[in-house]
């Protein structure tokens, strides 16, 4: 797709062929925003499997695979294996998980890295049974101490004696009481730790500090509630000093080889504005997370969502388990047991992120590290059966509702035409496409005559999940596989909306027409996948914006933006040229150039490529 699937595909493909593995660049331009194991990744699987759009996709489906897997296994330790088996199946068919792993996005990958680093954490620590018990070795024998002080006394202490004798044994009660709410200490804590750092050192490669922040804030929230984190022994199993050593070892060598190929070194400024440039230490530590989230970076290439909607939207991500999430917070929370650990662990972990967003900058899919925490409470909750029964009801009323919702759309639309795409049906909202479900406020009723297939498919998930009720004790079956349908129902809506989404069409007809230069109008993310299957670079009409915009300020920025006055003089050259350009630009064009010198090339999802000479020229 365009924008920034396509985008993180092209990266990819550029390091492979220019051998430059430290410098992300786009069109030639420095892209330094982001961290690069993606991207070498997907490099990999191009090297393996050939430079296919299947092949980008490769590294982030095994990392979806692997997460799913990983939740299910943290789940069997702490809750059994029904949790463990529902909190993977939660997590599996949930419709954010699947809907943010559509776009070439690392988010999932650093969700399984945070997981798993918060899994290791967890076994890190000293279960508090076992300080419990060294303290309870030397509390006194009360009734001992008793029968001692009265064993010399004379005939009449015969009934205190006996009466002493059903004392019970304060020290072997508590010891008894401890041995059975609480596991023994993890025999291996050097390996988890490790594994730990190695996790967060991995995650920084994929998306910044974020990787580092999220596991150590959820984690020390966690040691100071319950009271572990002035505990000699506890940062003793955690082994900080030799974690550290080891994300360095993981993480330092590209940050460092990135500064010094893009100097100057180090920059320190608060200070964020169009025009200059600093080399990457400053763009990407000053500007990328610390001005980003203060809100306060430039160029504002991205929105935020509402905090209101930021939390309550994960009622839908997790639809349809969010209706269990009053059942998981019927569970005990109190770390007495491997299981209550877990869950507390579990509320840190999404508590921590939460609050840290409801205080920055969001996206949609920013809160992905959560899901497998409320997945592994929600599978915890479906396991002890409590307060399930409402859950039921709930989806199953929802399910119902929906399946009406869709039977009335589908009379509504089933006799009007659906000629061409479904571009031709669909309205356009620029100001909403920097959030990541921009594109849903161009729906219109029409756009669905073009979506019978998977509606009618939907329809029938739905009416699956409404009478999951009456399949007694296994609604949880109808439910799993209300959502395997579903979520097939929309890769098949995807599947449609693929020429508005996608410019692909457009570059086929730029690889078999006659060779030119090509011009793109407006931001480089516009026609990203056009620059992916044609392999091409093209001059940037006005394009000097958005995530291109800093880089093209670097000294060794190659000169591929131009502004109108120079597209009006390339454009009336014998040379032949095309240009990308999206249907409502049209007229600005035509006031630049005569519009007897536009020539269609192709037109697809109201987008145009166009030639300055006819191919007869």
């Amino acid at each position: 797709m365009d924008d920034v699937d396509a985008v993180q595909a092209q990266i990819a493909r550029n390091m492979l062929d220019s051998g430059d593995w430290v410098t992300a660049r786009l069109n030639g331009v420095a892209y330094l925003e982001k961290s690069p194991l993606k991207y070498w990744m997907m490099a990999v699987s191009y090297m393996v499997f050939g430079v296919h759009d299947w092949a980008a996709r490769i590294p982030m489906a095994l990392f979806t695979v692997l997460l799913c897997w990983l939740v299910t296994r943290i789940g069997s330790w702490a809750f059994g294996g029904k949790a463990g088996l529902y909190a993977g199946l939660v997590l599996s068919t949930c419709i954010g998980l699947f809907l943010f792993t559509r776009i070439l996005i690392p988010d999932v990958m650093l969700t399984f890295t945070i997981s798993l680093a918060m899994w290791s954490f967890l076994r890190c620590l000293p279960n508090r049974a076992a300080t419990v018990r060294e303290s309870v070795a030397g509390l006194p024998n009360r009734a001992a101490t008793v029968r001692e002080s009265v064993a010399g006394l004379p005939n009449r202490a015969a009934t205190v004696r006996e009466s002493v004798a059903g004392l019970p044994n304060r020290a072997a009660t508590v010891r008894e009481s401890v041995a059975g709410s609480c596991d023994e200490d993890e025999p291996h804590p050097r390996r988890w730790a490790w594994l730990m750092a190695a996790s967060i050192g991995t995650g920084l490669l994929l998306k910044g500090l974020i990787a580092a922040v999220f596991p150590v804030g959820g984690g020390l929230l966690y040691l100071l509630l319950t009271r572990q984190l002035f505990n000699r022994r506890t940062w003793e199993r955690l082994r900080p000093f030799s974690g550290a050593v080891i994300i360095f070892l993981i993480a330092a060598p590209w940050h460092v080889l990135a500064t010094i190929h893009n100097p100057p070194d180090f920059y320190f400024s608060m200070r964020s504005v169009p025009g200059e440039y600093h080399g990457f230490f400053w763009f990407y530590f000053f500007n990328e997370h610390l001005l980003r989230f203060l809100n306060l970076r430039y160029p504002r290439d991205y929105n935020t969502v509402p905090r209101l909607y930021f939390w309550l939207f994960h009622l839908l991500w997790l639809f349809p388990w969010s209706a269990y999430l009053p059942a998981a917070a019927r569970l005990s929370y109190r770390p007495v047991d491997r299981a209550g650990r877990m869950r507390l662990l579990a509320v840190c972990w999404t508590g921590f992120l939460l609050v840290f967003f409801t205080f920055s900058s969001t996206q949609e899919y920013y809160s992905m590290p959560c899901y497998p925490a409320l997945a592994l409470l929600i599978g915890c909750a479906l396991a002890n059966g409590v307060w399930v029964r409402a859950g039921h009801v709930v989806i199953a009323a929802i399910s119902g509702v929906a399946a009406i919702a869709i039977a009335i759309i589908l009379v509504q639309v089933w006799n009007l035409p659906a000629t061409g795409d479904i571009s031709n049906a669909l309205t356009q909202h620029p100001e909403l496409y920097t959030l990541s479900l921009g594109h849903m406020g161009d729906l219109t009723l029409q756009s669905f005559a073009y979506l019978r297939t998977p509606l009618i498919l939907a329809g029938v998930a739905f009416l699956i999940g409404a009478s999951a009720i009456l399949w007694r004790r296994r609604p949880i079956v109808a439910f799993v596989v209300m959502m395997v349908l579903f979520l097939h129902a929309a890769r098949i809506a995807m599947v449609v909306f693929d020429p508005y989404l996608s410019s692909r069409p457009l570059a086929e007809s730029l690889m078999k027409a006659p060779p030119g230069q090509l011009i793109e109008d407006d931001a480089y993310y516009t026609f990203s996948s056009v620059f992916f299957y044609a392999n091409r670079q093209a001059l940037l009409l006005n394009g000097r914006k958005t995530n291109l915009e800093y880089g093209s300020y670097a000294p060794d920025a190659p000169h591929v933006f131009i502004e109108d006055k120079d597209f009006a003089e390339l454009w009336s050259r014998p040379q032949r040229y095309y240009l990308l350009i999206e249907g409502p630009a049209l007229p600005r064009i035509e006031s630049l150039v005569s519009k007897p010198a536009l020539h269609v090339v192709r037109e697809s999802g109201g987008k145009f490529l166009l030639t300055n000479h006819a191919n007869s020229d």
